[in-house]
């Protein structure tokens, strides 16, 4: 017999719409502080790349090649963005094994994230690009790793909601991947923008789009 057929969506729920962790003060109170968290954490990144911007007007700034590994983490990232709302969704509408399995595989490809990046810095260190000398090569080992500390925290969260997914009811469950979930897409809008900016953004572009010759 169809699981959802035996469940019933609770009466009660966070949200507007679908099951959610019980309604109450501590669950919006939680919500609220994950987007000041994702607020801050989005100044103090575009604060860092206003400053690879100025910088890159130096003498001795020496441009890049991202590894080609930086392509499969990109990848991993969003695919593990994407697996986590479909398991959002599918505990909605309380295919709970199916958001377990979404929610196990989101949290693999987070780890993979993190392993390929590291292959990613070994690539450049094969090529004699360290993080000190050519500030491009700083700024690349600096910004990444930022990210990749936000990364290790959101697998933090994962590991905490996976831990208590066949314990959890289903409000509780989808109210805690969602929140997973968004912070997901955060790291993955950073994560895209960093990308742009330490691939594709060249000194010639910035005196381009400030007029300056």
């Amino acid at each position: 017999m169809n699981q959802a057929a035996i469940l019933k969506v609770p009466a009660v729920g966070y949200g507007k719409s679908g099951p959610g962790f019980q309604g109450d003060r501590r669950g919006a109170a939680i919500s609220v502080a994950l987007w000041l968290f994702i607020g801050v954490a989005t100044a103090l990144f575009l604060l860092f790349i206003a400053a690879y911007v100025m910088r890159m007007d130096a003498s001795d700034w020496s441009p890049l090649a991202m590894p080609w590994q930086l392509w499969l983490s990109s990848a991993l990232l969003a695919l593990a963005s994407v697996l986590l709302q479909l398991a959002a969704r599918a505990s909605s509408v309380l295919l709970l094994q199916r958001a377990r399995a979404r929610l196990l595989a989101a949290g693999i490809c987070g780890c993979a994230f993190l392993v390929v990046q590291w292959w990613g810095w070994l690539a450049l260190q094969a090529i004699h690009v360290s993080a000190t000398g050519n500030p491009a090569g700083s700024f690349f080992y600096l910004l990444t790793a930022m990210h990749g500390l936000h990364v290790a925290g959101g697998l933090v969260a994962w590991g905490i909601t996976a831990a208590g997914a066949r314990r959890q009811d289903a409000g509780r469950l989808t109210w805690q991947i969602r929140l997973c979930a968004r912070y997901w897409h955060f790291l993955l809008a950073v994560w895209l923008l960093l990308f742009a900016v330490l691939g594709w953004l060249t000194p010639e572009v910035v005196r381009m789009v400030c007029g300056v010759r």
